[in-house]
């Protein structure tokens, strides 16, 4: 069974920074590509950045690019998300989440692209 356990979120000021960590279990870690999807309220979920198997390749949303990084550690089994100069529009619940098969990885900037995700942990950027 896969599970996917983030944490790390919390309430920071604006420009201020966070790091978000994602512990995998119950697949061949190393093998899968792993992303980010965030939902601010009342909002769709979207996609935030994602990174292939190995580490390879990285893809961010244009809203986050230059200022989030997309980290993984396959010994661990983690990813890990470092947030800096957040901004109020960055508030929502974020994501972690894998996609069905292995080594996929074209697609990964889409929220369709995922089929499991964790429980989510909040980030919430005050003014």
């Amino acid at each position: 069974q896969v599970q996917l356990v983030e944490s790390g979120g919390g309430l920071v000021q604006t420009g201020g920074s966070l790091r978000l960590t994602c512990v995998v279990s119950g697949l061949p870690f190393s093998d899968y590509a792993l992303g980010w999807l965030r939902q601010a309220p009342g909002k769709e979920r979207e996609f935030v950045a994602a990174i292939s198997a190995f580490g390879e390749a990285t893809y961010y949303a244009d809203a986050v690019l230059n200022r989030f990084t997309l980290s993984r550690d396959d010994a661990e089994k983690t990813i890990s998300l470092q947030m800096k100069y957040l901004k109020p529009e960055d508030t929502a619940v974020y994501f972690c989440a894998v996609p069905s098969r292995p080594r996929m990885f074209a697609k990964a900037a889409s929220t369709d692209f995922y089929t499991q995700w964790g429980q989510g942990t909040q980030v919430t950027v005050s003014l």
